[in-house]
């Protein structure tokens, strides 16, 4: 009985192909999630979706424009805890052309914060920044490298 409900937990009750989801926020979308392949493991002791196969997520504002999109070569999503995580060339980018790259991210959607423990480089138009850790707002607008190394120019204004 116990080898049938361990059994039970590691199969996906659902398996969908080209799945999207459109979360709305008082009937305006807030964030679309697309994915070739999704499976939900619904009998598991914490339900979750997996993405094998990647994930796309774009964040939306009050007037539908995108805010920031995150791609990822595969993603997980624990459905209780509202976590998400993204693994593997994960790639965020922000309206004003900010690229994060690194190998794993999470997504606390309760707190509307995205972070990352691992390396990270963050490209913009004038700067490359490397660094160990990084804390943001699900916008990827307000960020934080926790240990900083790379090159920033500044103006100086004469």
């Amino acid at each position: 009985m116990v080898n049938l409900l361990a059994e039970r937990e590691q199969v996906p009750s659902l398996t969908a192909k080209k799945f999207e989801i459109l979360y709305t926020e008082n009937g305006n979308p807030r964030i679309l999630v697309e994915a070739p392949e999704t499976e939900y493991f619904q009998h598991a002791e914490e339900p979750y979706y997996e993405f094998p196969k990647g994930i796309t997520v774009f964040n939306y504002d009050d007037s539908l424009k995108i805010e920031s999109t995150i791609t990822a070569n595969y993603a997980i999503f624990y459905e209780k805890k509202e976590l998400w995580i993204a693994r593997y060339d994960v790639v965020a980018q922000n309206r004003i052309g900010q690229i994060l790259n690194t190998e794993q991210l999470y997504w606390d959607q309760k707190s509307k914060k995205i972070y990352s423990e691992d390396m990270v480089k963050i490209t913009s138009e004038d700067d490359i920044i490397f660094g160990e850790g990084f804390d943001s707002d699900e916008n990827f607008d307000n960020w934080v490298i926790r240990k900083i190394s790379g090159s920033i120019y500044l103006d100086e204004e004469e």
